[in-house]
């Protein structure tokens, strides 16, 4: 019996044969318009957001007197790199590179740990008031005693120039904490169960079946809270004093301010070793500026690559519930 009066089309797949139907979709000329218009716009959107870091690295490439000037807009010009080269003599960079990694490492690793345990303790039903401590963790998200009082009970705790000062107020965070309990309660109970039934006990449970499971959410709150630490510099500003303790971003701070005065010092370094400075490699407040915040920024633009394949993933699944 042929295939057409047996019923089936000649482009239907047939089982255990190797005929395909193909399907071809009509797109209408509006809808492959507005496709094109979403494009441009997708792209567009993108440009904006990518350029401003473009520019400000090819400036920092670029011949210091032409950067100075404005003119450097879409491609490097006179491309050189003394600018990074300078930019690490400036006395306290190495010392907040190491302060700004520590803070970094230290910070997010235990932030995440107990926003992981805690989030996992709060979906325990056999916990003791677990509603209750649950609402007092997320009361404190919308009630803020305001920057005073915080720097007294900082003072009062001896955090003042004080290493922990960076690391202790962030272990505890409320938002973090709820996403990773919404995402303990998306995974099926089935599991617990049956692992309480061969006798698992609660750090059991948490340590062996639900922290690998919870790989997506945590690899989410690291890159939060990485990013917090990272670019946190108001701690530095109203709690520490030593310069040994500095951060990176403070440090970038202080330099953005104080950019003028800093190329004169860099630029006097460097004329004690060669007699003639070039108006090319000469340090302006433009370079200084640029160069320090790349410095500053490109480290952290390391950590999206390594776990942006869980970013998406956790925090969609970790919003699903409130």
């Amino acid at each position: 019996m042929s295939d057409t009066a047996a019923g089936l089309a000649p482009n239907d797949k047939v089982p255990g044969s190797h005929l395909t139907r193909k399907i071809k979709v009509q797109v209408s000329p509006t809808d492959k318009m507005i496709t094109v218009l979403i494009y441009f716009l997708f792209s567009l959107y993108a440009l904006i957001c990518v350029y401003p870091f473009y520019s400000i690295v090819i400036n920092t490439i670029s011949a210091n007197d032409i950067s100075a000037k404005g003119d450097v807009i879409f491609y490097p010009i006179n491309i050189q790199f003394h600018n990074y080269v300078d930019a690490f003599k400036i006395p306290g960079l190495w010392d907040a590179a190491v302060v700004s990694v520590g803070r970094t490492v230290i910070g997010t690793t235990l932030t995440v740990g107990a926003s992981a345990f805690l989030g996992f303790m709060f979906t325990q039903e056999d916990m003791w008031r677990r509603k209750l401590w649950y609402r007092y963790t997320v009361l404190t998200m919308f009630f803020n005693a305001g920057v005073i009082p915080w720097y007294l009970t900082m003072r009062s705790l001896h955090l003042t120039n004080n290493f922990l000062a960076y690391i202790l107020p962030t272990i505890v965070a409320p938002f973090f904490i709820i996403l990773v309990k919404t995402f303990v309660e998306s995974t099926p109970k089935e599991l617990q169960h049956a692992a309480s039934i061969d006798g698992a006990g609660t750090m059991t449970l948490f340590f062996k079946i639900m922290l690998p499971i919870c790989k997506p959410i945590l690899a989410t709150v690291a890159i939060f809270a990485a990013v917090d630490q990272w670019n946190s510099f108001q701690d530095t500003l109203l709690l520490v004093t030593e310069s040994k303790l500095y951060s990176l971003q403070f440090i970038l701070y202080n330099y953005i301010n104080q950019a003028s005065s800093i190329s004169s010092m860099v630029n006097l370094q460097n004329a004690g070793s060669t007699a003639i400075a070039s108006l090319a490699t000469k340090q302006t407040t433009t370079s200084i500026r640029m160069t320090v915040t790349i410095i500053v920024v490109a480290p952290i633009l390391l950590v999206y690559p390594i776990f942006q394949r869980f970013f998406v993933k956790g925090i969609m699944i970790g919003a699903v519930k409130g």
